[in-house]
């Protein structure tokens, strides 16, 4: 019997390193956790999947790549004086590096 292999579909968008990693989360518990397990958070484009994220990542800061976990954040209901409105969802990618590798954010 002859099996075909079936070629898998492309990224639904092609994004530039760039236009992938959207800033640093700079906070305590990221801090904590980058200098404890060398790991690192980001705000990322919400279109971007795991793979992309790993190479914009190798690419963006010289460095190899060991596992990323992604969160799809919910944004929070607001209010100003008398209107209500959202803050806007967001992707959030927790990137561990090689114990080779660091990134200096100061």
């Amino acid at each position: 019997m002859k099996t075909h292999k079936i070629a898998k579909p492309k990224s639904r968008l092609e994004l530039e390193p760039y236009q992938v990693v959207l800033r640093p989360l700079v906070t305590e518990k990221g801090m904590r956790l980058s200098s404890d397990l060398n790991t690192y958070t980001f705000e990322v484009n919400p279109l971007a999947d795991k793979g992309q994220i790993r190479t914009a990542i190798e690419v963006l800061f010289n460095v190899k790549v060991e596992k990323i976990r992604t969160q799809s954040r919910v944004g929070k209901p607001r209010r100003y004086r008398f209107r209500y409105g959202r803050t806007k969802n967001w992707k959030k990618a927790l990137v561990k590096l090689n114990d080779e590798h660091r990134i200096d954010f100061f």
